[in-house]
This record gives structure tokens, C-alpha cells and sequence, in this order.
């Protein structure tokens, strides 16, 4: 049984035939509440991204209809690749060290750093340490989550 507080509504304003009609979109939210280690992960290795593995914590999939939540992990002597694109991104540093490149340069991250990268801005992590840096990375929805 649906209770009040999983009901969602989504109200929508469809245009059809030049007439805006109001839609409302009804479903349910359910919490997700799991360890980032139970996820899937995908794993990215060759010339522009070396030893990277993602996943999609809390994404589409979730009913997460602003945001995507992805965890990187980045082993030892590991890079994402150096890139650009029209949204910003939103990082936590989880665990680990490393560096970021933004901005023209190079600095140096570790456990409880913050990262925000504007849109349209350079973009690179790497992690030259002997341990895994993890690091929680937000963006918006519509883009590829991975």
C-alpha cells in the first residue's frame, strides 16, 4: 500500500495540438540506502584513462531526477582522461590522494578535499600515490551518468 510520503506527483504542462494541458505523473520514491562496494562498477583502461573504475550510486535508475551521484576509483599510477564539457561537477575526495588539473594547473588533493569544476573547464584526476583514490563526483541529470 502507498502511503502519503511515497507518493510523489510530477506535474507536468503538455502541449498538444497548440493547448497546454497539465499532466500529473504519479510514482513512487523508495530510499536507497547501500554500501558504494555492493554497486556494479565499470571499469575504464587504455591510452586517455588508465586503471578507473565507476559507478552510479544514485542515479536515473533511483527515481534521482536532478542529480547523478557516481564514485571513482582510481588505483595507483591511474588517470581519468583530461576533458572538457558544457556542465560543472561537484567532487568530494572519499579517500586517497592525488591531483586535479583545472584551470591550467595542477593541485593537490586528498582525504575531505572538495572540487568544484566549472563548465566548460579542462579537467583531469590522477593518482601517483600508492594507494586507491576514491572520490564522489556529482552531475547534472541528462548527461551519461558514466
Amino acid at each position: 500500500m502507498l502511503t502519503p510520503a511515497k507518493l510523489l506527483c510530477r506535474e507536468l504542462f503538455v502541449k498538444a495540438k497548440g493547448v497546454f494541458f497539465r499532466q500529473l505523473n504519479f510514482y513512487t520514491a523508495e530510499m536507497k540506502i547501500t554500501h558504494y562496494t555492493n554497486l556494479p562498477t565499470t571499469r575504464f583502461s587504455g591510452e586517455v584513462v588508465k586503471n578507473v573504475e565507476g559507478c552510479v550510486a544514485i542515479g536515473k535508475a533511483d527515481g534521482a531526477d536532478n542529480f547523478c551521484m557516481r564514485v571513482f576509483r582510481i588505483e595507483p599510477q591511474g588517470f581519468t582522461p583530461k576533458h572538457s564539457h558544457s556542465w560543472e561537477h561537484e567532487v568530494f575526495i572519499y579517500t586517497g590522494e592525488g591531483k586535479v588539473f583545472c584551470d591550467g594547473k595542477w593541485s593537490e588533493v586528498s582525504s575531505g578535499y572538495i572540487v568544484f569544476i566549472p563548465p566548460g573547464k579542462e579537467h583531469q584526476f590522477i593518482n601517483e600515490s600508492s594507494e586507491d583514490l576514491v572520490f564522489i563526483c556529482l552531475v547534472p541529470a541528462g548527461v551519461n551518468e558514466l
